[in-house]
Order: structure tokens, then sequence, then C-alpha cells
């Protein structure tokens, strides 16, 4: 069993920043997310695009956000659970609540902040008639572990910056690597685009371009695609994976099924006070939530954690009465023994 004090579900940028509001008012969090990195949409749709909208910063790549936010939690030392989904939750008799992820990991917390973004992330699935027959015997919709594919044949599909960075990457591990898109042009960052470019010119990565993936082969294992061509019909790849990167489609998931009042996909909270749900202790802030005027802004993500945070310490601690200060008086304590804080100027008494 995890205990914490703030549970938060969603690793992306509200659920990270949540750790910073909460660190400063001595709360410790976990936060458990379905992807296996931190970061949400921006470390795992475009890492490589810049955002315009984040104060302070006239523009920065949504990776490098993420990296920020990661430096900016690190005194407060917090845990992660990813690559598991969290799935039921049951409400103890003292109000406490204990989250189950799709993998048994259980964990016990007073307060929850569901900073899920636009909900649970599943994969965008090609129509190929049977590819579930090889899901995990040949094929797969995410990279965790590249390793995988070392001295393998790889077949990757999309035309976007994670097919294309995937492809740079696996260009140094596969043995083979071949990069199917249905169209001439990739949406994607341009360095990436040309760094494809130059390794298909050196025979590291086989462009295919204007075709398709339409079947899969193999026995117990995959072990060739058909490709259909735009104008020269079709061929046959022998391949060890096949990946396709087509993004993920966003569903609010096991979470929809928690009792929370739900509007068009959303979790209705009270933003006249705290964000909290209409089950008290349980808190929806960032995209996933609803409110008249709602903005569906990383910076109203980062607003709405700052919020619920004051709201979460009066409930974890009903006796305590915190003042707030500003960072730049009382500084950053972090549970690591770390401490920022301005230099004290030094006033000579005048007599």
């Amino acid at each position: 069993m995890i205990k914490t004090d703030i549970l938060i579900i969603g690793a992306g940028p509200t659920g990270l920043f949540t750790v910073f509001e909460a660190g400063l008012l001595k709360l410790k969090c976990h936060l458990i997310d379905a992807l296996p990195q931190p970061g949400g949409q921006l470390s795992e749709i475009y890492p490589k695009k810049p955002i315009y909208d984040i104060p302070g910063f006239p523009e920065i790549n949504a990776g490098d956000l993420v990296d920020n936010l990661l430096e900016q939690i690190k005194p407060f030392e917090p845990g992660y659970t990813l690559g598991e989904r969290a799935e039921t939750i049951e409400k103890l008799e003292d109000g406490t609540f204990v989250v189950t992820t799709n993998r048994g990991t259980k964990h016990h917390a007073p307060v929850i902040a569901i900073a899920g973004g636009l909900g649970s992330f599943e994969p965008r699935k090609p129509p190929i008639e049977n590819i579930t027959d090889f899901e995990d015997k040949g094929v797969a919709y995410i990279i965790r572990d590249p390793e995988v594919y070392r001295d393998k044949r790889v077949v990757i599909a999309g035309g976007g910056d994670s097919a294309l960075d995937w492809s740079i990457y696996l260009a140094n591990v596969a043995s083979e690597v071949y990069l199917v898109h249905r169209r001439n042009e990739f949406r994607g960052a341009l360095d990436s685009v040309e760094k494809v470019a130059e390794l298909s010119k050196l025979g590291k990565i086989e462009l295919v371009t204007e075709a398709e993936v339409t079947q899969l082969h193999g026995d117990e294992k995959l072990t060739a695609v058909t490709v259909k061509h735009k104008a020269n019909g079709e061929s046959h790849l022998e391949t060890d994976y096949f990946i396709p990167l087509f993004g993920l489609s966003p569903k609010l998931g096991p979470i929809g099924n928690w009792g929370l009042e739900i509007e068009k996909n959303a979790i209705k909270v009270d933003n006249s006070y705290d964000y909290q749900t209409n089950i008290p202790g349980i808190y929806a802030i960032g995209d996933v939530n609803t409110y008249k005027g709602k903005l569906k802004l990383i910076l109203s993500g980062f607003h709405e954690a700052a919020i619920m945070c004051q709201s979460a310490f009066q409930r974890i601690n009903p006796d305590k009465k915190y003042v707030m200060k500003y960072t730049t008086v009382g500084g950053v304590t972090g549970f690591d023994g770390s401490k920022k804080e301005a230099k004290k100027e030094v006033v000579k008494a005048i007599i």
C-alpha cells in the first residue's frame, strides 16, 4: 500500500505543478499515470512543439516545459506509479480513499486530485483486421524500452513527431527501420523531418511514402506486413515488429464510473471555491474538469492546482491555520533538505 497526502491521478503539467504547490504546504504527493513517463500529452504527443502561452516564456518546447516542471518539483520527492491506470476507488469509513490500478497497485490518501488532462489515453489503432492478434507478439503502440528492438527489423507507421523521433532513435538500435506514411509530407518538427531524410540517404531508414500497412502475417509472432502503395500495388516487408504511431485517443476511462458528476466527458467541479467534485475529498483540476467559463489551458490548470492545494491542506489539517507566504519572502524548503531563498540584506541601525 502506497500512502501519501495527495494522490494525483495524471502526471501531465497540471499534475506535476500540483506537487510544487502541495510541497509548499508540506504535503507529500504521489502520481499515477497510464503513460510510461511523466508529462502527459506534452511528452507523448508533441515534445518538440513550441507552446506560446506559458507566462514568462515567449516560447518553450513542450518537452522542455516538462523537464522544467520535473526540476522544480524534485526537492519535494514525489512518488510515481507509471504505466498503470487508476481503475477503482474505495472510500473508507474515516473518509480517506484507496485507489487501485489495473495492475493491482494500491494507494491510500485522504485527498485525491484528478489531473488527467483529457482522460486516459488509448492508442489510435489502424483498421487492420487481425491487429489485436499480434499485440504483444510484434505489435506495439508505445515504445517503452528501445532495447527490445536491438538488432531487430522494425516497421514504424505514422507521419507525426512520435513516428519521426522514434525512427531516428531506432536507426542506431534496430537492424532495419522502415517508416511508412500515407503521404509524402510529414507533420512534425522540421529538424526531425530533415534528420529522417538524411538517414534515408545514408540507408539507415527506408522511407515508404504514399503507402499504408494493410495486413499482418505470422503464426505465433509477427513475421511480415503487407504494404499497399498508392501507385504501385502492394509489397511485402519481413519484420519482427510493427509500431503504428498514430497518436492517442483521450477517454475518461474508469474514472467515469467513480460516481462523479460528469458533463460532456468532463468532471463537474465547484470553481467558486476549490475545484472539488460532488464527492468531498476528490478534486478535479486541469483539462479534465468543467465549469462555466472553463478555459482548457495549461496556465488555467496551474491556477486550479494552487487553489486546490489550499483546500486540501485544510481538509488534511482541520485544526491548523495556514498563513500563505510568497516564495519571494519565505523561500522554498524541499523535503530533501534543500533551501532556496533570497539573500537577506544587512541593515545597519542608525543611531
